[in-house]
């Protein structure tokens, strides 16, 4: 299964995340399928690619619950629901 999940990178007590969607057996910081985001939580500041993010989550990725609340605050989650499946 594919999950939509953060990885964390930067220096030990200035953590970044970038959001990826990997395979839910690999490890945290494995390689990853697709870079689709960006998250700092010490500056709150989210960069999404919104195009690639829908086309995961048609195709049946799981976001993990920090990933969909960040969704949610950007409303993507939204378009995936409006948009008709294909």
């Amino acid at each position: 299964m594919i999950k939509l999940r953060l990885k964390r990178f930067g220096k030990k007590r200035e953590a970044s995340y970038r959001i990826i969607a990997i395979n839910s057996l690999s490890r945290r910081d494995g390689l990853p399928l697709e870079e689709l985001g960006y998250y700092n939580p010490r500056t709150k500041e989210v960069k999404l690619d919104e195009a690639g993010i829908l086309k995961r989550l048609q195709q049946g990725a799981q976001p993990t619950d920090t990933v969909r609340h960040i969704l949610e605050k950007a409303n993507v989650l939204e378009k995936v629901s409006a948009k008709p499946a294909s």
